[in-house]
């Protein structure tokens, strides 16, 4: 029997309903209290926590798992866990009527030992948050190192453990052995794309997650820098798969050593899916206090205290992933998402100790603590250089809001950040299929709001009108209708014309005509419009009414 500390039945549905728990009958109330976890043992009565879930462990005979049930609900007890079955007796059922206790089904394929370690991470106040030595910046690695080289030892071979989009979590010692490319792919923690491309091609993803039998690679089809042979095995929990094993072997895959990697695997999943839980628990609690902590109230002392940045001069940034290509999508993928949230996490804490980085939304907020009297100028630094260093792997934009200090002005900053992130991003998707503006996206996806103040304003204003239902009016209305029945492009001249500063060479290559037929354009514009573009506040007008008119 083990003790455990108090959570509820939400957050381990959240974690566990759909790959090893779900309820074959009665009521589990997401709210309930867990205080406890207890293994039947018919020999030796074991002592119920109050709140407890009764694991039946090979518990068949429907009378005693009716007479268990009746006990669990007599110890208040919510829940007893069975292995799947096609029904439940009808005695099962009346007994968990009258003991109001909950009947769960443990998944096929899932071990009871699964269960147990899982809602142990999950509720155990000790084991659900990382400490130093199990993280690397804030990513958690978990004992799977140790792992790792145990199972090397055994095959005589190094390992690989990765989770499904090929990323190393843990590796054994003795890389070096192997080949080139397992050396790259320990140092960038990362199988290389062209590798992964080949193996994508070559079906092995598709065996390997289809059996749970090994699957050998000819180093030769993976191309230049493989040498020795691949064998990989799929890592499950229930029909969930984590991830994989892999090791670079020489010799043939033996019965002996296909079954300790089979072996391996349930170990291995006891651990991926305890990092899970404790990663997502993490996540979830630095979410909530960095939430907290920027947008102000009563609660944000507190969470910049539990946070350890209480009474320190910060400054607040926002990150979002930017368009992608040319059509001006986003990426749309949670695990896109906390990627970038991990890695602005892990170099936020390498330069200054005490950064705070958590996913809020679809915005990944950081609080900073300020250094030194030129914070403000590094930040725009900090944040160009991460987006240098993360390239076109993790493409993203960044606002920079001002130091602050107390929670009114964290508050301040979080706001001016999230206003420049927007201007940031209006930016990179106007530009997305510009050449010429994509060469400068590293500079310009970064952006402070002292920067982009009036940017930031037209953007307001533009919300504004939307949400008044303005349309054009006057000049721009007469030149929008014009276009409209004759494909003339005068407000894209008139555009042009103005934001050049009425350079006409420069605004005519802008459209891609010759200066003489712009110029033409431009007198059709002072016709049709009825506007004088000699008049500096008629120019104004229209300018501002352009920039702030909702999508025409």
């Amino acid at each position: 029997m083990s003790t455990l500390s108090r959570s509820s039945w939400g957050r381990v549905f959240d974690d566990l309903g759909v790959t090893l728990l779900e309820v074959a009958y009665g009521r589990i109330d997401v709210d309930q209290q867990i205080g406890g976890v207890v293994i039947h043992d018919p020999v030796d009565e074991p002592v119920y926590p109050q709140n407890a879930v009764v694991l039946a462990v090979a518990l068949q005979d429907a009378d005693a798992l009716a007479a268990l049930v009746t006990e669990a609900g007599g110890r208040d007890a919510v829940a007893v866990v069975v292995r799947a079955s096609t029904e439940l007796p009808d005695a099962v059922r009346d007994a968990a009527d009258r003991a109001g206790v909950a009947i769960l089904n443990l998944a096929r394929g899932a071990t009871w030992t699964q269960l147990a370690a899982l809602l142990r991470s999950l509720l155990a106040e000790d084991d659900v948050g990382q400490t130093p030595a199990e993280s690397l910046g804030g990513v958690s690695s978990g004992d799977l190192f140790a792992v790792a080289n145990a199972i090397a030892a055994l095959l005589d071979a190094p390992v690989t453990i990765e989770d499904r989009s090929s990323r190393v979590l843990a590796f054994s010692g003795g890389q070096e052995r192997a080949d080139p490319s397992r050396v790259e792919t320990i140092i960038g923690r990362q199988v290389p794309d062209r590798y992964s491309r080949v193996l994508t091609e070559m079906g092995v993803f598709r065996a390997l997650y289809r059996d749970d039998a090994p699957v050998v690679v000819d180093p030769v089809a993976l191309g230049e820098g493989v040498s020795t042979q691949r064998v990989a095995i799929a890592v499950r929990a229930g029909d969930e798969v984590l991830g994989s094993i892999w090791a670079a072997m020489d010799g043939p895959l033996t019965e002996e050593r296909a079954a300790t990697l089979r072996d391996a695997t349930k170990l291995v999943a006891l651990h991926l899916l305890r990092i899970r839980a404790g990663a997502d628990a993490q996540r979830r609690l630095r979410a909530e206090l960095v939430s907290r902590a920027v947008n102000g109230g009563a609660d944000a002392q507190d969470a910049l205290g539990r946070l350890g940045l209480s009474g320190r001069r910060v400054w607040v940034t926002a990150a979002a992933l930017a368009p992608r290509g040319g059509d001006g999508t986003e990426h749309d993928s949670i695990a896109e998402r906390e990627r970038l949230t991990d890695a602005l996490a892990l170099h936020l804490s390498a330069v200054q100790q005490g950064a705070a980085v958590a996913l809020v939304g679809d915005t990944v907020y950081g609080i900073l603590p300020v250094a030194d009297a030129a914070a403000e100028e590094r930040s725009v630094g900090l944040a160009e250089d991460f987006l240098h260093r993360v390239g076109d792997r993790i493409p993203a934009v960044i606002g920079v809001g001002r130091p602050a200090a107390t929670v009114a002005e964290i508050a301040r900053s979080r706001a001016e950040a999230h206003r420049a992130l927007r201007v940031v991003l209006e930016r990179v998707s106007a530009e997305a299929g510009d050449a010429h503006e994509r060469a400068d996206a590293g500079r310009r996806s970064v952006a402070r709001i002292s920067d982009v103040e009036t940017e930031s304003l037209l953007l307001d204003l533009r919300d504004l009108r939307s949400s008044r239902g303005d349309v054009a009016s006057g000049v721009l209305a007469r030149l929008i209708e014009y276009d409209a029945r004759n494909d003339a492009h005068l407000v894209d001249t008139l555009t042009a014309w103005l934001d050049r500063f009425g350079d006409v060479t420069a605004a005519a290559a802008a459209c891609f005509v010759h200066t003489n037929t712009f110029r033409y354009r431009l007198r059709r514009v002072a016709e049709v419009g009825g506007v004088d573009l000699d008049d500096p506040d008629v120019r104004f007008a229209v300018m501002l009414e352009i920039r702030t008119l909702p999508a025409r």
